[in-house]
């Protein structure tokens, strides 16, 4: 990856994981894609993303991925990147994935809006937050999210996103089993459930959540019930992080991934170890000590990575070397 070497404009960053507090599906829309109501949350495992630019006559875009993924985001979200700035130039990118893939933790878009984030800054251009979601929502209906972080509320594909106040940093315990959930099927699984009164009851459901946010209390994610059925480790999973001391326990996304909401980081610490430790309950599966990433301290994380080429007050950064 020669760009990191030669002198280019280059940042480290790292591109948090999410976990969805709430997730209720309300039915179908026009476009074909699922209206949702969730509640999204930052979390602090996170992939890492070392990414240089330097100007040039063309655009070319290099992207070393350990996890060999094809059609990557990354490489989309900067080619569309440079296009909405009219920059050209060379981008060197490598990733090493940390956050398990296909788990419902949005590795890939958080990926891809890091690239959205810290490429402007490093070549001189700048979008407005308009601007970059634009872009985002051609890539993925969680990345948005990723523009922003902490605590916020999506609603219609999930790209609609209104913020929350940060939620408390629990920490918490993530549980990946590798198992892949088919999406589209888990979707189609749901459909007969979705009436006209469980939307509405969902909805009131849903508000009445969001306003007792503050509490702590979780209350549900509606893929549970069908990914369940034909997944059995899952639920079974959930039970063990009850019983080792969760205050809440729940799937995350449309599967497979779970987790567990501690009261103490020792209580979480102590969990980890019991369901991962070398005679623990977990035999398969990855976990991960993990705690929730409020807004303020995402922010932070990003204008760390960004000194010296980001003005740190202005959300997205903007670039010094902007003329």
């Amino acid at each position: 990856m020669s760009g990191l070497e030669r002198g280019f404009r280059r940042a480290r960053v790292r591109a948090a994981a999410k976990i969805n507090l709430d997730l209720r599906v309300l039915g179908k829309r026009p476009d074909g894609f699922h209206e949702l109501r969730t509640i999204f949350q930052t979390v602090s495992l996170a992939d890492i993303v070392d990414i240089a630019f330097a100007p040039g006559r063309r655009t070319d875009v290099v992207l070393e991925d350990d996890a060999g993924i094809s059609d990557n985001l990354m490489a989309r979200a900067a080619r569309l990147a440079l296009q909405a700035m009219r920059i050209t130039g060379r981008v060197e990118m490598r990733l090493r994935k940390r956050i398990p893939m296909g788990a419902g933790l949005g590795g890939g878009s958080s990926d891809a809006a890091a690239v959205l984030l810290a490429l402007p800054a490093l070549a001189g251009g700048w979008l407005s937050l308009a601007e970059l979601t634009a872009v985002a929502a051609q890539l993925g209906s969680d990345v948005p999210f990723f523009l922003l972080g902490g605590t916020a509320v999506g609603i219609g594909r999930g790209t609609e996103l209104f913020p929350l106040p940060d939620a408390r940093a629990w920490p918490a315990v993530l549980v990946a089993p590798g198992i892949h959930v088919d999406t589209p099927g888990a979707y189609a699984a749901l459909s007969p459930c979705l009436t006209t009164e469980s939307q509405q009851n969902k909805i009131v459901s849903f508000q009445t959540h969001v306003w007792d946010l503050g509490s702590g209390k979780l209350a549900g994610n509606d893929f549970e019930t069908v990914v369940f059925e034909r997944h059995g480790r899952l639920p079974a999973l959930k039970k063990a992080l009850t019983r080792a001391g969760a205050s809440f326990a729940m799937m995350t996304g449309s599967g497979s991934a779970l987790f567990g909401l501690f009261p103490t980081r020792e209580g979480a610490s102590r969990a980890w170890r019991r369901l991962a430790g070398g005679s623990g309950l977990l035999t398969e599966e990855k976990a991960y000590r993990v705690s929730l990433v409020g807004r303020a301290r995402y922010r932070s994380m990003w204008r760390r990575a960004l000194a010296g080429h980001a003005i740190p007050e202005i959300w997205p950064p903007r670039s010094r070397y902007l003329k």
